[in-house]
């Protein structure tokens, strides 16, 4: 890329600097709740409420203009929108939320790709107590709070706890979207196998595959006699691309 490219992409995306700090966080620094701050003060916010491409069009401004957010982004959200109204599931399931960006943009699509023929679920699995409840509220403010239930703890204990109340019951998770810590994709991914929640045909989208890397789990949805896998490229941050697998 060019000195003048260059430039252009940081003057379009001024957050990006930030991360020649070499001791830069990428999250939980207080900028997940300096984001409801902002969204919550936006001159716009009558128009934000119950319209979710335009809540992610202010996290999306946020996050190139102050500072960066662990979010999927729109580049890879859109490739997974896409997927959603091909598919059209009527359960799905993403094991870590953040602060909802994800949750809203795949819950609209399932919305949308239902229309009235049938009723949509979408459950977010987030650990972080706090972040869960930022996204909780920005799932409100989208209007989805019909479709999107953001269920707090770790993704195991979680999946458990609703395998035995009840709420997700064998063979019902059409699409399951795996975004928290790599290293647990395999392990959180088999465990859906052992509840047997996974619904025949049922597509699994993993996140950060290769970047920062999930390489156990690539190498078992690879072997997997019952599973075909294929990646997708997609855009993590303005300038880079990341590759994800989906089985």
């Amino acid at each position: 890329m060019s000195s003048a490219s260059r430039q252009a992409l940081f003057d379009k995306y001024p957050s990006i600097l930030k991360f020649d700090n070499d001791n830069y966080e990428e999250s939980h620094d207080g900028r997940e709740l300096a984001l409801l701050d902002h969204i919550y003060n936006h001159p716009s916010l009558n128009e934000l409420r119950g319209n979710p491409a335009a809540i992610m069009r202010v996290m999306d401004e946020f996050a190139a203009q102050k500072d960066f957010l662990i979010n999927i982004g729109s580049d890879k959200g859109e490739k997974v929108r896409q997927l959603i109204l091909k598919e059209r599931p009527a359960v799905l399931v993403e094991l870590g939320g953040y602060v909802g960006y994800s949750a809203i943009a795949f819950g609209d699509a399932m919305r949308k790709a239902a229309g009235n023929d049938q009723t949509v679920r979408l459950l977010s699995l987030e650990f972080d107590p706090l972040i869960a409840s930022i996204a909780m509220n920005l799932v409100d403010l989208a209007g989805l709070a019909d479709v999107v239930k953001v269920v707090v703890g770790s993704a195991a204990d979680s999946l458990k706890r609703l395998n035995d109340e009840g709420k997700l019951a064998a063979n019902s998770i059409d699409f399951m979207f795996l975004d928290h810590v790599e290293d647990l994709y395999q392990q959180d991914l088999q465990l859906c196998e052992r509840l047997g929640l996974l619904k025949s045909g049922a597509l699994v989208v993993a996140d950060n595959v290769v970047r920062p890397g999930a390489p156990q789990y690539r190498e078992y949805v690879r072997q997997h006699s019952g599973m075909e896998s294929w990646g997708i490229p997609g855009l993590i941050m303005p300038g880079e691309f990341d590759v994800g697998t989906r089985s």
